[in-house]
This record gives structure tokens, C-alpha cells and sequence, in this order.
């Protein structure tokens, strides 16, 4: 019998850009450290993504040496402080959330706009800014950054697989976005975990994950297109949501790495 492990570890330091595959990473209040930390919004303050601006997905990110450093076609690279970021306060808005960010400054909204081709600003999550995660999936003081809703979503590399066997052309992982791939469990395995452990830590599988046209922008070369959501659909639908993935909350903190187990405490089988 095959068990399962760790196999993909991604952070994602702004909503919507590229992520970063990690060999480890730490645990903080909100999920992986600095996750989702960063976000972009238009003139009102409300979040920006790539279902409205594809291009999103064509930014670099890396975060080494204290700062975070942006890489985007034809632009400069831009480098952003991790310690002192910013400090104008804003009220953004990001689904039914509202949340007092900080802005990142003038020369990074700048750089922003100019390669988006529409005025946006980079605002961050500052630690004493709490987050909460939808009571009725979650307990009073669990958090998230700016993701959708959730701190970590994972996806089984066996669900993708079979994905891409009805697809005409595979895609990859990197299309949906998880912060965890586990390896060696059966295709939609995780839709029937409730609860599991790796390393030190356990995680609770609270919600599946609802997709949305984000998953149809090739982050090759940000051309949208009707794939991967028309298949989902034709075998994913459940009442109006299309699911792929499961999002997880956190029982704790501690220090993730690849290749250590995933052990399922409680299941549905």
C-alpha cells in the first residue's frame, strides 16, 4: 500500500502572480510564512486578479535576502523590503473582507501599473491586521492573508493526472494554485479526508475548492482559453461550483519539507 507524501510546497508572496516552489517552509498564523502577504488593487481599494487581468500571471516573484523581488517582461526588476514595505495606511476590500493594508509605495505602484497598463497600488497585511477565516468552516481566531478565503489548499499529483487524461493537451500543477501536492494516494483521494498530519503538524480539510476562469490563463503567455474548466465540469459540478482541490486550516505551527509523510487521522471511508 502506497503512503502518501509531501511532494510539492508552493508560496504565492502576492495574490494572483507567480508562485515559488519551496524545498521547506515555516507555518505562521495565517499558513506558509509571507504567503498571500502582498495583494494589488485598483483606485477603490478592491483586489485585483488575474480574472480580470490576465498579465498578472506573467510576474516573477522571489523572496531572498530580506526583500522581495518582482520580475515581469520588458520591465526592471523590482525590489521590495520586507522589513519597512510601506506605511500609508487603506482600506481594501477583497471579496466580502474589508482590511486596513499598507501601501508599498509610490515606485512600486508605479512599476505596477505601467506593465498591467491600468493604475493599481501594492498594499500588505500588516501583523496586526487579523483576517477571518468563514466561522462556519473555521474557529473564531483563524486566519488567512489574502487569499480567497482559506491559509493552504492542496491538490493530490493523482487528481491532476487524471485531469489531464480527458484533456487534449495536459496542463500543469501550477494552473490551480496549491500551496501542498501530496503523491502516492489514489485521484480525488483528498476529497475524502477530513483530517491529516505532516510532520508535527495537523490539518484540517474543510471546504472543497471552487474554480473559477483563473485556471483557464496560461501562465506561459497569459492567453486565456475555456480549458480546464469545460472538462471539470462535465465530471467535477456540484450544484453550481466546479471543485478541484481541498482547502485546509491549520491545528498548529511548525516546519513543513518535501518528502515527509501526509497521514489521513480521519476520513469519510
Amino acid at each position: 500500500m502506497f503512503k502518501p507524501v509531501l511532494n510539492g510546497l508552493f508560496r504565492y508572496p502576492v495574490k494572483s502572480l507567480k508562485g515559488v516552489g519551496l524545498p521547506w517552509a515555516n507555518l505562521d498564523a495565517r499558513g506558509i510564512c509571507l504567503d498571500r502577504h502582498w495583494m494589488l488593487v485598483d483606485c477603490d481599494g478592491i483586489f485585483l486578479s488575474q480574472r480580470k487581468m490576465p498579465r498578472m500571471v506573467l510576474v516573477r516573484t522571489q523572496i531572498m535576502s530580506g526583500r522581495l523581488t518582482l520580475q515581469a517582461p520588458s520591465m526592471p526588476d523590482l525590489l521590495v523590503s520586507l522589513e519597512s514595505p510601506g506605511d500609508k495606511p487603506m482600506v481594501v476590500k477583497i471579496w466580502g473582507d474589508e482590511c486596513i493594508a499598507r501601501c508599498a509605495g509610490r515606485d512600486v505602484d508605479v512599476w505596477f501599473s505601467e506593465f498591467l497598463q491600468s493604475e493599481c497600488r501594492l498594499v500588505y497585511l500588516p501583523e496586526d491586521q487579523l483576517r477571518q477565516v468563514d466561522v462556519k468552516y473555521a474557529a473564531e481566531g483563524d486566519q488567512t492573508g489574502f487569499s480567497d478565503g482559506f491559509p493552504l489548499l492542496l491538490i493530490s499529483e493523482a487528481s491532476l493526472q487524471d485531469l489531464n487524461s480527458r484533456l487534449l493537451e495536459p496542463m500543469e500543477m501550477e494552473r490551480f494554485r496549491p500551496n501542498l501536492v501530496v503523491a502516492g494516494c489514489d485521484a480525488y483521494a483528498e476529497d475524502r479526508w477530513k483530517r491529516i498530519r505532516i510532520g508535527e503538524v495537523e490539518f484540517l480539510v474543510v471546504k472543497p475548492c471552487s474554480r473559477c476562469a483563473i485556471t483557464g490563463v496560461n501562465p506561459e503567455d497569459a492567453q486565456t482559453g475555456p480549458e480546464p474548466l469545460r472538462t471539470l465540469s462535465s465530471y467535477r459540478r456540484s450544484g453550481k461550483y466546479v471543485n478541484f482541490g481541498q482547502n485546509l486550516i491549520h491545528a498548529g505551527l511548525g516546519e513543513l519539507e518535501l518528502g515527509m509523510d501526509v497521514d489521513v487521522l480521519e476520513s469519510t471511508e
